[in-house]
């Protein structure tokens, strides 16, 4: 089992952006939901607090830390406000982590240094209108052209994609195909500003309203040919890795709105008076927050344990997979349960599990589905 014990340096580090949490963005996370604006204010606070450069090293102008340390800061985040986590969670693990894990060293020098200060932020273009769970259903195209990249096509629900400080988008591309008939998937980066390349108009969403969220278009989009990012062909695969890491990291936003939920619950319970004394006195209530609170202790060990073996180099697919499995189911259970313990209080948006409720379900969804991590246990189990 992991030690689940954290040391000085990351209860510091917990510590210190469970207060930030607590003072800046809680505060505003009602508003910014209800506005569905993106929090630019907060955001420039977590980069000046060295957020997005966490789990990169400093001579990329990273803070020199881990994806560990990474995970703590979304868990805090996610308990004020899953919007603002998700943004950090993007920025770093899915606009950044590609760059620096397969990108050359021009690459890195004229990308990284503006991702960590969170000057810029980037995103991942995988999902496309046809191509969800089946990524390899990929229709976009890029073709070589006069050493330029000619990009067409379209994604779909791609994260901080159309702040005004987004700078790039990294996209998978079909570059061609395959003597067995299969497609060969590339990914190329593509800078906000290049011509054909846009953003279409924010999805009306049901939760992540404070997040960034677009549709892409590219049409006739052309780069050089040396923003290839990593081998041609080990795109999609590439993609396939990040996503894995993507998992732990979403784990640890899942717990830290599960825990916001017990957090809540544990509040009101204590303040609500019925028949004379408060509800949590009613066993009822209080196995409520029990059962939030067991699950909440388990995806939370189930993270950390994913973490400390990726930390270790050790295999951890399987482990990332039943950390988002479990953690993103728990923080939908415990959302609905916090709903019920506030009763009609909690199907108000003035009250923060209202938000947590319509937060949830995209936890069940996002970087793999539910029933995708149960297939990769599968798979890691042999069947």
């Amino acid at each position: 089992m992991p030690d689940t014990r954290l040391t000085d340096e990351q209860e510091s580090l917990r510590s210190t952006v469970a207060d930030f949490a607590r003072e800046v963005v809680a505060p505003v996370a009602g508003r910014h939901d209800e506005d569905q604006t993106f929090p630019y204010e907060v955001v420039e606070g977590m980069a000046k607090m060295g957020l997005f450069g966490l789990p990169f090293p400093e001579e990329y102008g990273g803070m020199g830390g881990d994806f560990f340390a990474l995970c703590l800061a979304i868990e805090e985040l996610a308990r004020a406000d899953s919007s603002v986590a998700i943004t950090l969670e993007a920025g770093c693990c899915l606009g950044a982590m590609p760059i620096y894990r397969f990108g050359t060293e021009a690459q890195k020098q004229e990308w990284l240094h503006r991702l960590c200060s969170g000057e810029a932020l980037g995103a991942f273009g995988l999902t496309e209108p046809d191509a969800g769970s089946d990524a390899g259903g990929t229709r976009t195209t890029a073709v070589l052209d006069g050493g330029e990249w000619v990009i067409n096509g379209s994604k779909s629900f791609i994260t901080n994609s159309g702040t005004d400080i987004t700078k790039l988008v990294t996209a998978t591309a079909v570059t061609a195909t395959r003597d067995d008939g299969q497609k060969e998937i590339s990914s190329i980066i593509v800078p906000v500003g290049t011509p054909g390349f846009s953003a279409g108009p924010p999805y009306s969403k049901v939760g992540w309203h404070a997040s960034d969220t677009h549709p892409l278009t590219f049409a006739d989009v052309r780069v050089p040919e040396a923003n290839l990012l990593g081998t041609r062909g080990r795109g999609y695969a590439n993609f396939l890795s990040i996503l894995d890491e993507g998992r732990i990291a979403i784990s640890a936003l899942a717990v830290g709105l599960a825990q916001a939920c017990v957090d809540e619950s544990i509040t009101y319970a204590r303040a609500r008076t019925q028949f004379g004394r408060p509800i949590g006195a009613n066993q009822a209530i209080a196995f409520k927050i029990a059962e939030m609170e067991t699950r909440t202790h388990v995806a939370r060990t189930a993270y950390y344990d994913a973490a400390s073996r990726m930390a270790a180099g050790r295999p951890f697919k399987k482990e990332a997979a039943i950390a988002k499995l479990f953690s993103s189911e728990a923080a939908v259970t415990n959302a609905r349960e916090a709903t019920q313990i506030h009763g009609g209080y909690g199907f108000m948006n003035e009250f923060p599990v209202a938000r947590h409720w319509r937060d949830s379900k995209i936890l069940e969804i996002g970087e793999g589905t539910s029933e995708v991590q149960k297939l990769l246990i599968a798979r890691q189990l042999g069947l």
